[in-house]
């Protein structure tokens, strides 16, 4: 239980830096969790496509497509068509906004990593597999009640 509440106060403090960054430059908490999953895409050099976002979001087409607009109208990301199937649109992070946030998180990051370094490598590899297999149980545990 210890673990779960140092989890649950973590949880909280991120929220609470990302909701300073989405009042900054008028995102809610869906578009910012949209945006993370166009960057993790693009950073993998895996095309996100509007229905794609949408199932990772669990979100309907048509919310879809009116958090696309918004996105689109505040200059963070851009649609274009796939270079290799014309009749898919791929999206992806406009580098302004890649600047912008990577300005913002800056501070989080070097906070971070100033936090972790007492860790040796060893004990970073299995905070590393703890936080996957913290992700994995998360996201297994939404399904079964999203099921529900």
């Amino acid at each position: 239980m210890a673990l779960g509440k140092l989890l649950r106060r973590l949880n909280v403090e991120l929220d609470r830096f990302n909701v300073l960054f989405g009042d900054a430059h008028g995102l809610h908490h869906t578009d910012l969790n949209a945006l993370v999953a166009i960057l993790d895409a693009a950073n993998r050099r895996e095309p996100m496509t509007p229905s794609r976002l949408a199932a990772e979001l669990d979100l309907s087409l048509s919310a879809t497509t009116a958090l696309l607009e918004r996105l689109e109208s505040l200059g963070h990301i851009t649609r274009e068509r796939s270079s290799t199937d014309r009749r898919r649109t791929e999206l992806d992070i406009h580098d302004s906004a890649r600047r912008v946030g990577g300005d913002f998180y800056r501070p989080l990051m070097r906070e971070l990593g100033e936090a972790w370094h007492e860790f040796s490598d060893e004990q970073r590899e299995t905070i590393r597999r703890f936080l996957l297999a913290t992700i994995d149980a998360t996201g297994r545990a939404r399904e079964t009640i999203a099921r529900r």
